[in-house]
């Protein structure tokens, strides 16, 4: 496949404005395509998860340990990186790497199906302090942190991306964070501000910290591409914009 940011050897060395203008990378003369809808939507998402953060840290008793919980990191980092999306869509400027805004699904993802299949997994790290009655911010905190932003994530990633932008690499290099806070959470339990998981919880977080990006990419090879308004047909290729 060639590349829009290389010329050919015919038009390096032509000279003039013809010259010129095949020496200039395609990815240059591209006009930029606003899309105000998908950057209010990320800002929105970005919005929940900061609120659903800032939340769990008012109703709690210590809000510095929750840093070192995954919730709260993972939520913190979709925070930063839809935000950074929402202003790239806004000023419609080239789109955040997939890598990174493929990433935030299983790590957004992972804690929120804990949190609703494994009930023995509120007790851990991967879950916010557990409370017999939370305060009605906890409870907010929680269904923006544990709902609101995973699904919100979720639907960005369906109805607002192109598919088939993730590769078969990013299932190890999405793997091993989770996998290592599982280590970290079993080897250093205080300082992860909860119990150690048992065995068999642990085998099932680290089980679902490989299969979550294993089946966010396999659904991404086959799923349809969205209507996505003002796009190219052919995004990369050297040529006449269609």
């Amino acid at each position: 496949m060639s590349d829009p940011t290389r010329t050919s050897q015919s038009t390096r060395h032509a000279s003039g404005p013809a010259g010129a203008a095949a020496r200039t990378p395609a990815a240059a003369v591209a006009p930029r395509i606003r899309r105000p809808r998908a950057a209010a939507f990320r800002a929105l998402i970005s919005a929940a998860a900061l609120t659903g953060t800032l939340l769990a840290a008012a109703g709690a008793t210590a809000p510095a340990t929750l840093l070192a919980r995954f919730p709260v990191q993972a939520n913190l980092a979709a925070a930063l990186i839809f935000a950074g999306a929402a202003h790239r869509a806004w000023n419609g400027r080239r789109a955040v790497s997939p890598r990174l805004t493929g990433a935030l699904l299983p790590f957004l993802l992972l804690p929120a199906v804990l949190h609703h299949a494994f009930p023995a997994a509120d007790s851990t790290a991967f879950a916010l302090p557990h409370a017999t009655a939370p305060t009605v911010p906890q409870a907010v905190a929680h269904q923006l942190l544990f709902a609101a932003t995973p699904l919100a994530a979720l639907a960005d990633w369906l109805l607002l991306t192109a598919p088939r932008g993730f590769r078969a690499a990013c299932i190890w290099q999405w793997s091993v964070y989770p996998l290592l806070y599982l280590a970290f959470a079993l080897a250093f339990p205080a300082v992860a501000g909860a119990p150690s998981p048992g065995a068999a919880l642990a085998l099932g977080i680290g089980l679902a910290g490989f299969l979550l990006p294993l089946i966010v990419i396999g659904i991404d090879q086959v799923r349809p591409a969205p209507r996505l308004r003002g796009n190219r047909i052919s995004p990369t290729g050297i040529g006449p914009l269609k």
